[in-house]
């Protein structure tokens, strides 16, 4: 018995020792996010990074109830995710279908797939390459607001690219 409870502090201990090491993800910054060693991954103020292009581009579009149609304000934020893809050929995008908690399972993740298809094939004519985007609905199971009313599923009723290294690297 005394044995095996030494074994299990000591497995216990080094398992919580890694996950102190401040350099585990390649800088020294223990704040740092996941991969911020390649150049400007995380960093909103460089125009190449997943950051800007999510806080300053912005990484989402909106749509009216039950509609995939985009509005005009939607295709001025996919101009500028399209241009920022354009310009940065190493990074992809999956773009993320959404809806609202309105409506069946299988409804809302229709609908989230054909929202999710309008912006990828909205970027796709502004000269985004079609190998570099991919789609996925989530219906109405990732909800970015949870509440019951209009100003939440005003919020849910999106869809969100997403950025992530790999075309060029």
């Amino acid at each position: 018995m005394n044995r095996t409870l030494t074994a299990a502090i000591l497995i216990g201990t080094l398992a919580l020792s890694a996950c102190t090491r401040p350099d585990r993800f390649g800088g020294s910054d223990p704040n740092a996010m996941p991969g911020a060693g390649m150049a400007g991954v995380g960093n909103a103020a460089d125009p190449r990074s997943p950051a800007y292009f999510s806080q300053v581009v912005g990484d989402r579009v909106l749509f009216t109830v039950d509609q995939s149609v985009l509005t005009a304000e939607a295709q001025q934020t996919l101009n500028g995710q399209a241009q920022w893809l354009m310009s940065n050929p190493e990074f992809l995008a999956v773009i993320e279908g959404h809806a609202d908690e309105r409506g069946t399972r299988e409804y809302n993740v229709a609908l989230g797939a054909r929202r999710a298809n309008a912006v990828r094939e909205y970027l796709i004519s502004r000269g985004v390459p079609s190998t570099r985007l991919r789609t996925i609905s989530y219906g109405r199971e990732r909800p970015a607001a949870t509440c019951s009313n209009e100003s939440c599923w005003s919020q849910n009723r999106r869809a969100v690219t997403v950025i992530s290294i790999g075309a060029g690297s």
